[in-house]
């Protein structure tokens, strides 16, 4: 997938850059050279170090490069600690600000939605100023839509189509997934339909995250990123409770690890003006057999 036009802050072309963010719940890949030319994204399972092998031989193998041709590679997420053949292992905070000026370099606000967490970034330049994250309940993030569409009968983006016929979204009162969960089941017993329920949990998601994100100054231009992105019903909430206008790259999972490759490419552009070259492991994928 192509970056959102030119892809900021490169200033000499010193080979390939890699980024790997091993989140909770997914992991994804970049190779790039004046922008994206190769992306993976798929399910994080429970051996990372193989995991991560195998996404970056995909990668490579999507790009048509060898590794011998990265020249920086920067690892992310969760499971950073994982990558053994990364170069760097460098927060995702910092990666997710680093992503998002690459498509969006006016942007002050991010609000990221993954599957077991939710976080809300300040930055300035591309740099976090701020932060704040929920990773202590599912109620916040991802796993919660999922629970909610398992007990309607939904997918995920079936779910998203359908709420946006809502004009009369229900009240969902509680916020524990587990007690939301049999909230909705009785709501759908008693007659709620079903496209009224699934708009309001949008809105009750979408006030849980912009409870959390007003705790840090909010600024345009807004950005969100992460699977949450993707569900319109859930952005356009997050819009409105925040009165904001919001934008998100075009695949949204992928900022962590755009972030992270744009990162080691600007720790190999700083080394080379400085007339020096930054250390870098070995440019080999030893695979990892588990027993």
């Amino acid at each position: 997938m192509p970056a959102e036009g030119n892809v900021f802050g490169m200033t000499q072309h010193t080979g390939y850059f890699a980024g790997i963010d091993i989140g909770s719940t997914m992991t994804k890949a970049v190779i790039m050279d004046e922008g994206i030319i190769s992306s993976v994204i798929g399910p994080t399972g429970p051996e990372q170090r193989t995991l991560a092998h195998h996404t970056m031989e995909r990668a490579l193998d999507l790009a048509g490069i060898p590794f011998k041709s990265i020249a920086y590679l920067v690892a992310t997420g969760y499971g950073r600690i994982n990558v053994p053949f990364a170069d760097k292992q460098i927060t995702e905070i910092s990666c997710h600000a680093r992503g998002v000026l690459s498509f969006f370099p006016h942007a002050r606000t991010i609000i990221d939605i993954g599957g077991q967490d939710s976080k809300a970034i300040s930055i300035n330049n591309g740099k976090p100023v701020d932060f704040i994250m929920n990773d202590k309940c599912a109620a916040g993030c991802g796993r919660f839509l999922e629970v909610i569409a398992d007990s309607l009968g939904l997918g995920l983006e079936e779910m998203d189509e359908i709420s946006l016929k809502s004009a009369n979204p229900a009240r969902i009162s509680n916020m524990c997934t587990v007690f939301a969960e049999q909230e909705v089941i009785a709501k759908l017993a008693g007659g709620i339909p079903v496209h009224d329920l699934a708009a309001g949990i949008y809105r009750s998601l979408a006030e849980r995250i912009v409870n959390m994100a007003r705790r840090i100054k909010i600024a345009s231009d807004l950005v969100i990123t992460g699977g949450g992105a993707k569900m319109k019903a859930l952005t356009k909430a997050i819009s409105d409770g925040l009165n904001l206008p919001v934008s998100s790259p075009a695949e949204p999972l992928l900022t962590g690890a755009v972030g992270a490759a744009m990162l080691g490419r600007d720790i190999m552009d700083k080394a080379l003006k400085e007339g020096s070259m930054p250390e870098t492991k070995e440019r080999s994928l030893v695979q990892i057999v588990v027993s």
